[in-house]
Formats: structure tokens, sequence, C-alpha cells
């Protein structure tokens, strides 16, 4: 796994090797996350230029670090997992990118009221649980999104959009589906 363009391009993060089921670590892939950044800093540059980053489910942290490379401003990771905690901090290291970063141990589908409000919020919970939809819900009813806030959801199936999201676009990559969404 490595960062794929901007400021950290070709950095190498941390293995996770086959990955960790107990953690339900399943990172983004190299060339979904390629695919995913290409539309983004074409269609939606503007969104992620200085922006404020939330990353849901963080994992590896592999999403926001990538939206840090590409000029984001900072980015808090959302992860409870120990394990991905782990490797989340030293891929934060592996890019020297700790200043700009926060993690908070914290389920993600009980966000609680923020602090501020971001501009892009990835979200790539467990397959299939409708654990996207909850956290979701909760971001949005404790104030987490900006107000023309944009939403990164990678999710296998088909997911209820909450209300106050418009679907913009979406992609499907083999069993990977990523929808853009804003809010307004």
């Amino acid at each position: 796994m490595r960062i794929i363009g901007g400021a950290f391009r070709g950095r190498k993060l941390a293995s996770i090797g086959k990955g960790d089921e107990a953690a339900r670590l399943r990172p983004t892939s190299d060339r979904v996350r390629e695919s995913l950044f290409n539309v983004l800093m074409s269609r939606f540059a503007e969104h992620v230029h200085g922006a404020a980053i939330l990353d849901l489910y963080a994992g590896t942290g592999a999403l926001g670090l990538e939206a840090l490379s590409r000029g984001a401003t900072t980015a808090t990771f959302v992860e409870n997992g120990r394990v991905a905690q782990r490797i989340l901090r030293q891929n934060m290291a592996l890019c020297g990118v700790e200043a700009q970063c926060r993690l908070i141990h914290r389920d993600a589908r009980k966000l609680g009221q923020a602090e501020t409000a971001f501009d892009v919020i990835f979200l790539d919970p467990p397959y299939g649980k409708g654990m996207g939809e909850a956290a979701l819900d909760t971001a949005l009813d404790g104030g987490w999104l900006t107000d023309h806030a944009l939403v990164i959801w990678e999710e296998s199936r088909a997911v209820t959009v909450p209300a106050g999201l418009i679907q913009l676009d979406e992609r499907s990559y083999g069993d990977t589906v990523i929808r853009i969404l804003r809010r307004g």
C-alpha cells in the first residue's frame, strides 16, 4: 500500500500483511484509491484543497492521508480498532503529518456533538452491515459536516442516502461501489 499522488506520492504505508480479519481491516486498494482521487481532483478539487477531512472507519488512514497529500489541510480519523489505530499512527509518522492529524478512538456510529465541521468525509465501513447509514445519520445530527460537505462513501451494496445529501456520482470497482454525495 502506498500514497498514489500529491506531495507524498510513492510513499509506502505500513503493511498489514494479509489483513487482520478480527480488526476488520480491508484497506481501499491502490487502484480504487487512484481512480477515486482522479475523479475527486478532476471534478471536485476545490473541495479537497485546503479542506478539513473526516475519515470515518479510518482503518489504515490511507484515504485521509491521500487527501492530505493532495492539498487538504487537516485530517481527523475516527477508528475504534486497536490494531488499526497502531497502523494509522505509523502511517501518519511515515508521511510526517502528525501535526495535521487527530485520531479519535470512537465508534463512528456514536460520534456525539462535533467540535468543528468537516469539508470532506470519507466513509468506509465494514461492508453490508448498515454501519455507513448509522454513521452518516450520527454525523449529520452531530454537526460534523459543513453546509456543502462532500461525502465519499465506499460500500459493496445499495445504500440508503440520508435526507439532506444528494448523490453526485457513483462508480463500481469489482465488489466496491463508491458514491460521492454532497450536502445541500
